[in-house]
C-alpha cells in the first residue's frame, strides 16, 4: 500500500513555511497531495489555480508532489484521493492546541486517518500567509519569505 498524505491548507500566498513542511515530510510518504482547500468563508487574494500552479512549478521535479483543489470535509478528500495521512505544519503551542482538536475531530469521522504534525524550522517560525498578504497589500516586499515561483509571480503582476 502506497503511504499517500494529504497537505491541506489555503497556501494564500504559497510560503517557505509550507514548503519546508513539504520538504521535510518527502521521506516519510510515497506520494504528498497539497490540498488547496477552497474555503467560502474566506475570501483569498490569489486563485485556487495560482495556488496550485505555485506548487506544480517549486516541485515541477519532484513526482512525488502533487497540488490539487479541493473542498469540503478533509477526510472525505483523504477517502477520494486514499490518502491515510494528514500532514500539518505546527508553528507555536497554540497552533498545536488548534491543530489538535481538528485531528481529534478527524479521527472521530475516520479512524484510519492519521494526522502527523511537523514543527516548522525556527527560522520560518513568523512566516505566515496572513502577514504576507498584508506586507503585499501595502506594497512591501514579502520576498523574505516566499519561494522564487511566488516572487516570479508577484513582480510579473506589479
Amino acid at each position: 500500500m502506497q503511504r499517500i498524505c494529504l497537505f491541506p491548507g489555503t497556501f494564500d500566498p504559497v510560503t517557505l513555511g509550507h514548503t519546508d513542511i513539504i520538504n521535510r515530510a518527502l521521506p516519510l510518504f510515497d506520494k504528498i497531495v497539497v490540498g488547496v482547500g477552497i474555503n467560502s468563508s474566506k475570501n483569498p487574494m490569489f486563485s485556487a489555480e495560482q495556488r496550485m500552479e505555485w506548487f506544480r512549478d517549486i516541485y515541477k521535479d519532484e513526482p512525488r508532489v502533487e497540488s490539487v483543489a479541493y473542498d469540503g470535509l478533509t477526510v472525505q478528500f483523504c477517502k477520494k484521493i486514499g490518502a491515510h495521512f494528514i500532514l500539518r505544519g505546527i508553528r507555536y503551542v497554540s497552533d498545536f492546541e488548534y491543530e489538535k482538536t481538528i485531528a481529534d475531530a478527524n479521527r472521530t469521522l475516520d479512524n484510519q486517518i492519521e494526522t502527523i504534525f511537523l514543527t516548522g524550522e525556527p527560522k520560518y517560525t513568523s512566516v505566515a500567509s496572513t502577514i504576507v498578504r498584508d506586507i503585499i497589500k501595502n506594497g512591501g516586499d514579502a520576498s523574505p519569505f516566499l519561494p522564487q515561483a511566488v516572487i516570479n509571480t508577484l513582480k510579473n503582476k506589479l
